[in-house]
């Protein structure tokens, strides 16, 4: 410790000129012990800042100087076997570790995802390319497994690591949500957990946010600097930062821990291996080179740190592409600061001739000729440099002219192509703006943060005309939001296999843009197979990555011609967690179908649903029979009735599909139909009273009963369930009660007539009038079951604007109109079409026109003595023949010609019993 003692005098005497020689004597000078424990220990610590040019050039320098032959790298080490396949993409890419069956986590937590994102401009990106492409070179990942990492997480919250990014960061740019949800894993977190130290450090170094900071004050004195020099003050911040942050004791446990997981892999990998330390390089965050922790050092005597077993969660490991976007999203950096610092890099490599490390066969690296080998002697850690650091002034840069002049210039033909009336006015005005803000700031030479407020200043003014602000081009400007790609070999074999089916669609999708692919299945048939995974993609991936604008996919249909934009390339990261599930699209498909219907809250609904998926997508029966099985028993099991529209929908139409295309019927339907039967039945009076059920549920019920019935009978149900299900309900809301008139006149329980006498007598009655529009949306759910009432609704719909008063009407026709327009969308062509058929078709016969039903009204009495007159009866009088057949099947005798005469023959007996049967004919003929 004496090589640093004048450093620890002269922070001592500065401690007590403060006044407060105790607290902060004690941190200044436990600064000093941090900084020379870490330089003292083998193997040689390398201390980063994640994202860092400074730290990725002096890693670049350190390697060819010193030619370490083992490099622990502090990343989670189930990670390792990907490092390879990174020269099959193009940064920066994230290695991502995903399960979605979780064991020993809780369900809740499901999917869970990993990811460690990697840059060109990283420490960690020179020491993989280093020890990949350098012979006789290991490199071993130290740090937690991605199991562990969930393993340390409090159980009631499952992301505490997690960053939200700031307000405003990733505003339209899609790219900035490449990393989902995911955890990420990052090494040399360098940011001050005391937010009253990062205030104060922002104010007074005039800058706006951390990253800006961080880049004036530590990235360009650092940029340039000796390794001794770099390692020291890397250290001293780390040490800084770890002492001033407020304790909290499960973040602080896990830090902890992670520390002494990396010693305890260091030392098991130093003893099974025999490596000498000396020729070793330990990479880690500099929060991390500061550390206390007790096994910290190959000569420690503290006891082995224990490794809990890993638990039997199955990890799927993969590259996904990275942005910096999304980089500086996840991490809560400034948004550009991640292409900032990658321009900084380039510009530094071409300042300081450092030649950096890149994987051979890397995608998207520009070409470089082999470094020489390197004479300069390594670095003596042991020297004090941080006294004469911290001691002289920052060099403060000189203004290079002719870099901010073309930037201006630059910006303003950006700003021109965006929609900004900017001219050479403006680019002299940003020119200014960048000296006058650094001056201000104490920058003798602008930063591109100076630039980027004076472009902001200068060109935005007061709106923004296009998508992208002025901010957001001087991101591009200064080296844009990079997006990487994963290759082709290093894809999972989904994703391969999804290139591979859609080749003959001769379009590259690996491309980042959407493009447009057009299908002619009748002159291609070859193309049916395309077509089949589009809509397989289509349902397994988001909505933007395959989208249909010409085509459909439905039950018995078949497309013809189809059109589709992809943005496969775009939507890379989630093909490629696809290919985490199965090895095929279909396999993928299936699994989610079954996992879904065998949920503990699956219902009748989502089992119905995932048939037809099933049927449309995969083909075959075997898979949908077994689906189906479990609808029948889901529907058995449930106690409420929430979902019975959708129940009814979608049997409906598998019905209607197997009765089309099959011989007969698969038996989990009939199962269903008959189930469904006696269920519906059983719930059908405490749904007309329950208050929670409403009246749709209650209409798709009837509609089932009643739309089923026939199929039911014949697979033997009894009817008179049903009649005793209607019976036994007694509903008091209003729109109930008419539901349940409905039912009643359709089992024969009451008439036609009778139901329109009750609708009349409402109506009249003045206290009945405000809630009438409540017995209307009864009638309009009636039609679900019964949409021969469509002549009835119209009619009493007529009535209700015709004499309603202008108080009750005007505020129900907005929720009639809501109510058909969510409720009951198919019921309004079927209204519409009544209302046609009802009402005069030309405006010049609306003044001579009468309704029929008060025309025909005193034919359509209950008590009506003979049967009704008019063409319908002229033309049964015509025709006798047919009248007496139908008598005949139904067993009784003929006699329709004295059907006149009171008590005449049993067919006229029958219609004078049932009026309403002559009076729908007549409608029906005009």
């Amino acid at each position: 410790m004496s090589t640093f003692e004048a450093l620890r005098e002269q922070l001592e005497e500065a401690a007590r000129a403060f006044g407060a020689r105790d607290a902060v004597a004690g941190i200044l000078s436990g600064m000093v012990d941090d900084v020379g424990r870490a330089l003292g220990e083998e193997p040689e610590i390398f201390p980063v800042c994640h994202h860092s040019p400074a730290s990725a050039l002096a890693m670049a320098r350190r390697l060819r100087d010193k030619r370490p032959s083992v490099i622990y790298l502090e990343l989670c080490e189930d990670l390792a076997p990907l490092l390879e396949e990174l020269r099959n993409c193009r940064l920066p890419v994230a290695l991502q570790a995903f399960a979605s069956e979780l064991d020993g986590f809780p369900a809740a937590w499901a999917p869970l995802s990993v990811i460690a994102p990697i840059t060109e401009a990283s420490a960690e990106y020179q020491a993989i390319a280093y020890a990949l492409d350098t012979p006789g070179v290991e490199i071993v990942l130290v740090d937690r497994s991605t199991d562990h990492v969930f393993q340390w997480e409090p159980r009631e919250e499952p992301s505490a690591e997690r960053k939200e990014p700031e307000e405003g960061e990733g505003e339209g740019e899609d790219d900035a949500a490449l990393h989902g949800d995911a955890v990420g894993i990052e090494i040399g977190d360098l940011r001050p957990g005391f937010a009253e130290l990062e205030e104060h450090l922002l104010h007074h170094g005039k800058v706006r946010h951390w990253s800006e900071w961080w880049d004036q004050y530590v990235e360009q004195p650092l940029a340039g600097a000796d390794y001794a020099t770099y390692r020291q003050v890397m250290v001293l911040i780390g040490s800084l930062f770890r002492r001033l942050r407020p304790e909290r004791p499960g973040r602080d446990r896990r830090d902890e821990d992670r520390e002494r997981y990396m010693w305890t892999r260091m030392r098991e990998h130093l003893a099974a291996t025999g490596a000498d330390p000396s020729e070793c390089l330990y990479v880690c965050g500099a929060f991390h080179a500061a550390s206390r922790v007790e096994q910290f050092g190959l000569s420690a005597d503290a006891e082995p740190y224990e490794i809990t077993p890993r638990t039997g969660t199955r990890w799927s490991y993969g590259l996904i592409p990275s942005s910096h976007s999304a980089i500086e999203a996840q991490f809560g950096l400034a948004p550009g600061s991640v292409s900032i610092a990658a321009a900084t890099f380039a510009k530094a490599l071409k300042r300081g001739g450092v030649t950096p490390f890149r994987l051979e066969g890397q995608k998207g690296a520009a070409k470089r000729k082999a470094p020489k080998p390197s004479q300069a002697p390594a670095a003596e850690p042991a020297a004090d440099r941080l006294s004469g650091y911290l001691a002289s002034p920052p060099v403060l840069d000189g203004l290079d002219e002719s870099e901010l002049l073309g930037w201006c210039v630059d910006i303003v033909r950006l700003a021109r192509r965006n929609g900004y009336l900017s001219s050479t006015a403006d680019a002299i005005a940003v020119f200014e703006t960048s000296i006058l803000l650094a001056g201000m700031r104490g920058r003798a030479r602008p930063t591109p943060y100076d630039f980027q407020d004076a472009a902001v200043t200068c060109i935005e003014k007061d709106s923004v005309p296009g998508r992208r602000d002025v901010r957001r081009l001087c991101e591009i400007l200064l080296g844009g939001d990079r997006v990487g790609s994963v290759g082709y070999e290093s894809l999972p074999p989904l994703a391969r296999d999804v290139l591979d089916r859609l080749e003959p669609l001769g379009l590259d999708l690996t491309k980042r843009t959407i493009q447009r692919a057009l299908l002619d299945l009748d002159a291609d048939p070859a193309l049916a197979a395309c077509s089949r995974l589009l809509w397989i993609l289509r349902r397994l991936l988001p909505d933007d990555a395959v989208r249909p604008i010409m085509g459909s996919r439905e039950l018995g249909e078949r497309s013809i011609q189809e059109s589709w934009d992809l943005a496969i390339g775009r939507n890379q990261r989630s093909i490629v967690e696809l290919g985490y599930e199965g090895v095929t699209v279909e396999q993928v498909l299936e699994q989610r179908l079954r996992r879904a219907v065998w949920d503990p809250k699956a219902t009748a609904a989502i089992a119905l649903e995932a048939v037809e998926d099933a049927t449309l997508y995969l083909g075959g029966r075997r898979f949908a029979d077994e689906l189906g099985a479990r609808a029948v028993e889901l529907l058995a099991a449930e106690r409420t009735v929430d979902d019975a529209p959708e129940v009814l929908r979608r049997v409906r139409r598998l019905l209607a599909y197997y009765r089309a295309s099959e011989p007969e019927l698969p038996a989990w339907c009939e199962a269903f139909v008959t189930e469904g039967y006696a269920h519906y039945c059983t719930l059908l009076p405490t749904a007309f009273t329950d208050e929670d059920t409403g009246v749709r549920q209650v209409g798709a019920m009837l509609g089932f009963l009643f739309g089923m019935e026939s199929l039911a009978l014949s697979l033997g149900c009894d009817h008179a369930q049903l009649e005793l299900a209607v019976r036994q309900s007694h509903p008091e809301a209003p729109a109930k009660v008419a539901l349940l008139w409905a039912a009643r006149s359709q089992l024969g329980l009451s008439s036609l007539a009778e139901l329109r006498e009750r609708c009349d007598e409402l109506l009249a009655n003045p206290l009945v009038i405000p809630s009438f529009p409540l017995y209307m949306s009864g009638f309009v759910q009636a039609l679900v079951p019964f949409p021969a009432l469509a002549a009835l609704v119209v009619e009493v719909m007529s009535k209700a604007f015709a004499r309603l008063p202008d108080a009750v009407l005007l505020p129900w026709l907005p929720g009639l109109i809501t109510t058909l327009r969510e409720h009951a969308r198919e019921l309004v062509p079927v209204l519409v079409r009544e209302a046609g058929r009802t009402f005069p078709a030309v405006l010049g016969a609306v003044d001579a026109w009468a309704p029929p039903w008060e025309a025909s009204a005193p034919v359509e009495g209950a008590g009506a003595a003979a049967p009704a007159g008019g063409p319908v009866s002229e033309l049964l009088a015509a025709r006798p023949d047919t009248c007496d057949a139908v008598a005949a099947l139904l067993g009784y005798p003929g006699g329709w010609t004295e059907v006149a005469a009171p008590g005449g023959g049993a067919a006229g007996a029958l219609l004078v019993r049932h009026p309403e049967t002559s009076a729908a004919v007549a409608v029906l003929l005009g």
